[in-house]
Parts: structure tokens; sequence; C-alpha cells
């Protein structure tokens, strides 16, 4: 697997590992009537939601064992409560690092991304990928240097569960991933790619390019 070509791998939690549309916090504040994801009363809706929403997304789980078993460092960032992110990850292998925030700007600063990798004992931006669905996350990692992969397909932009995305008539997917890869693009993204299951094609062609000489 060309992972191992490259120093260190970051993922977004939600709309990329699980939660395929990414909804675990708007649907909590919709419910909830409140904007802010630290308020006490605000963190019972957002368990429930998490809970009802922790589901792996498609090949994560494969592509995480693999990860772990060829020791490349990975952990995931997320702006969601401690609350929130423990029932999403009981989804996923044990072990996952993370990132907590620990007083980082939030994104899109690269203070987070930056504090991940030096969580994960990287000394080089060299060779780091940032895989996620969220805009304000990748334009962190284009802000800290670091190779941006975004995901069209199951994050924020198409808003939909697997289920959902799946019930659409192959016409209204084509239009959604259309839509959402030219706005990743227009961002900045390096690559682009549907899903997680995907990534690691896009890993060679990443690879490529950084053995002709280039940089993100």
């Amino acid at each position: 697997m060309p992972a191992s070509q490259f120093t260190a791998l970051l993922f977004g939690l939600t709309g990329c590992l699980v939660d395929h549309g990414a909804r675990t916090l708007p649907v909590a504040q919709q419910h909830s009537g409140l904007s802010d994801p630290d308020d006490p009363a605000l963190l019972p809706a957002l368990k429930a939601s998490a809970a009802e929403r922790a589901e792996p997304l498609p090949g994560v789980v494969e592509l995480l064992q693999r990860l772990q078993a060829q020791q490349v460092p990975h952990a995931w960032l997320d702006e969601l409560p401690e609350a929130a992110t423990r029932p999403l990850l009981d989804a996923l292998p044990r072990g996952l690092p993370a990132s907590r925030h620990n007083g980082a700007r939030p994104w899109p600063a690269p203070d987070a991304v930056w504090q991940a990798l030096s969580e994960l004992g990287v000394g080089s931006l060299n060779g780091c990928v940032l895989i996620a669905s969220e805009p304000r996350l990748l334009q962190a990692g284009l802000n800290a240097g670091l190779w941006c992969v975004g995901l069209a397909t199951c994050g924020s932009l198409c808003g939909l569960a697997l289920g959902d995305w799946q019930a659409l008539s192959a016409t209204e997917r084509e239009k959604l991933r259309v839509q959402a890869t030219l706005e990743l693009y227009r961002l900045g993204a390096h690559s682009v790619i549907d899903h997680p299951g995907e990534l690691p094609a896009c890993l060679e062609d990443l690879a490529v390019r950084r053995s002709k000489g280039e940089k993100p």
C-alpha cells in the first residue's frame, strides 16, 4: 500500500471515517436550537445524534487496520466535543490516535493540524497528507502546508447518510458529486476522491507527483 511512502496521514472524523453525511453536530444543533457545541445542554442531543451515526464509511476499517499494521503514523481530527466523539469512535478499530484542540485556534487556522503532527512525533511536513470532507479542515491543512485530499460524496457538501446517498438515482448522485468535487478543487485540494475507499489509488498518484518534485 502506498501509504507507507508518506510521513503521516491525518483524517477528519465525521464525513470521512464515520457519519457519512457529517450530520452529527448540525442535527444536534437543529434539535436543540443551540449553536455552542460545548454547551452542556447540547450534549444529550449530541450524544444521541452521534450514536445514530456511529457507522464507519465503506472500506474505512480495513484502511485503518492496514495503516496500523504498516505502522504508518495517523490520527483523526474533529471539532466535536469529546462526548460526541466517543460513540462515533466505538465503530472504529481501537487505539486510533486522536488529536484534541487543546487551545488551538479553530479551523481554518493551521494550529490543530500542526498539533496533531507534533503529537504523532512527526518532525517534518514533508510527505504529510490530510484527508477530509469538511472544507474548513481542508483549508486548515492547506494553511499548514500539507497535501490535502478532499472527499466529495461523503461529507457536509452532500450531507446524506450512506443509505440515502445510495437511494439516489445515478443522475442525482453525479450532480451532487460534481458540485462537491468542483468546490473542493476551487478550495485548493490537491486531489479529490469520492470516498476513503479510493484513497490507495489517490496516494499512488500523489507519490508519483512527489517523485517528480511537486510540492503542496
